[in-house]
């Protein structure tokens, strides 16, 4: 047998056979082998380098109300528009109750140290333990650097020794809202002063209809009743000077005995809506919006319920707004309102999480976020903004108009008394509403824990004047 020796020629292709089969195989192993090698030198793993990188930020909000609905899902848009421009931040967006958030969960959570990232919140006093334990961001050094020094309306509510501690979102203002063909049918005029409303009241529980639409489920909204007339009985200083501890003043006092007196009065002839404790701010807005209530005390944040699906279509433009009568014809009537909502940032806030919750609370704060506000959640815009209020519809454009005549305006008092203090106030008037107070013993009830408050901070906090 004779065996033919190969040529250079049918090796070769040999070779390439084998190369196009197997080669390729071996190649890719090599590189796989050399990036593994590298990547292990770096101290890195493909893998948990990407998962490393995603930064979580949690965000706690209190717009879970049907009022809520519209300034909700301004707040998710911007949220959803961060997240889409960095891939590698998630936010957790959590709604809680609002009382549940205040009064409970956040103020533990800050004696703790373990607050969100960042969360909703009310300026003023109830900010204030924050400030001074250093739980809160300071945030001033981010206004400047983002050219928002002077573009709010005000911040003095979120200001402390002149370094800034949160960022109101929205405005509020608290006006009277009346029923024009009721009053028209009655043959009443729009109340200008105490009596006036006074006789309002009789004169439409007579006729069988409620004169305030009043749902206290939160406590919080007969607290508006409360300060308008004790503002208007003892004027706006007093409780500025009971709010700062003045061992000089007492919350038992001629003016507001009078305050006290006179709500009394209205709860005594069924001038609220019953059972007012136990109505919520969304049954009270049926009762005024169906007719069966006159009157209702509340902040511009309850007015796109004015015309939603529940609300006769006409209803918005029976609607008058009014602010608070004054004590006489030529009292003052002043508005209670400010810039108490805002958003603040845990001084916690990691290195990683730094630079991203600064970027998210940025995006709030522009002109096109502000008129989205105003336009569509009816709400005042805390930036110096311009906008069309008559885009606004009938009752809001009442608002603003009430707004630029440049009323006098006053902090709602439960965002000025300390949050001890505040819960006192609110619980002797859910008390009186129920009978269950004399206005001497509610006021008595509010200087005792005024003063329990004042002495424990004295004596914990030798500093305590460079806060006053």
């Amino acid at each position: 047998m004779r065996f033919r020796r190969k040529s250079n020629d049918e090796g070769g292709a040999a070779v390439r056979r084998w190369f196009l089969n197997w080669g390729w195989i071996v190649v890719y192993g090599l590189v796989l082998a050399g990036s593994v090698l590298v990547i292990a030198a770096d101290g890195h793993e493909p893998i948990e380098e990407s998962q490393a990188d995603k930064i979580t930020l949690t965000f706690r909000h209190f717009w879970i109300k049907e009022h809520d609905r519209q300034m909700l899902s301004i707040v998710e848009d911007v949220v959803n528009e961060f997240q889409q421009s960095h891939p590698n931040v998630k936010v957790n967006f959590e709604g809680m109750d609002q009382t549940v958030h205040r009064e409970q969960k956040l103020k533990s959570e800050m004696v703790t140290g373990t607050p969100p990232d960042m969360f909703v919140l009310f300026g003023g006093a109830e900010i204030e333990p924050y400030v001074r334990s250093n739980r809160l961001m300071d945030l001033t050094k981010f206004v400047d650097e983002n050219g928002l020094q002077g573009e709010f309306q005000d911040l003095h509510l979120w200001t402390f020794n002149d370094r800034i501690y949160g960022l109101p979102i929205e405005g509020n203002a608290e006006p009277l809202y009346y029923n024009k063909e009721i009053f028209r049918e009655l043959h009443l005029d729009p109340p200008q002063t105490l009596d006036q409303l006074n006789r309002a009241v009789r004169v439409i529980a007579a006729s069988g209809i409620t004169p305030f639409a009043l749902g206290n489920e939160e406590r919080w909204p007969a607290a508006i009743f409360a300060h308008y007339l004790m503002d208007r009985y003892a004027g706006p200083e007093l409780i500025n000077e009971l709010a700062q501890g003045d061992e000089d003043q007492s919350f038992v006092n001629p003016g507001y005995v009078q305050a006290f007196t006179h709500l009394e009065e209205w709860i005594d002839q069924n001038a609220f809506s019953i059972p007012a404790n136990d109505m919520s701010t969304e049954e009270a807005i049926e009762l005024f919006t169906s007719g069966k209530a006159a009157m209702y005390l509340n902040g511009n944040w309850d007015i796109n319920l004015f015309h939603n699906g529940k609300a006769p279509a006409e209803f918005q433009n029976q609607v008058g707004v009014l602010p608070f009568p004054a004590l006489t014809q030529d009292g003052e009537k002043s508005i209670a309102g400010g810039y108490t909502i805002g958003i603040g940032l845990s001084s916690n806030l990691d290195e990683a999480k730094l630079q991203p919750a600064l970027e998210l609370l940025r995006a709030f704060y522009t002109d096109e976020v502000q008129r989205r506000i105003v336009y569509e959640a009816l709400r005042i815009p805390s930036m110096k903004i311009s906008y069309d209020a008559k885009k606004t519809g009938p009752v809001f454009a009442q608002v603003t108009r009430l707004m630029e005549q440049s009323p006098p305006s006053f902090v709602p008092y439960d965002n000025v008394l300390s949050p001890e203090v505040n819960k006192t106030f609110l619980k002797v008037l859910e008390e009186m509403i129920d009978r269950g107070s004399s206005p001497e013993e509610a006021l008595e009830q509010i200087e005792q824990t005024s003063d329990q408050y004042w002495r424990l901070r004295r004596s914990s906090a030798p500093e305590e004047s460079a806060w006053r």
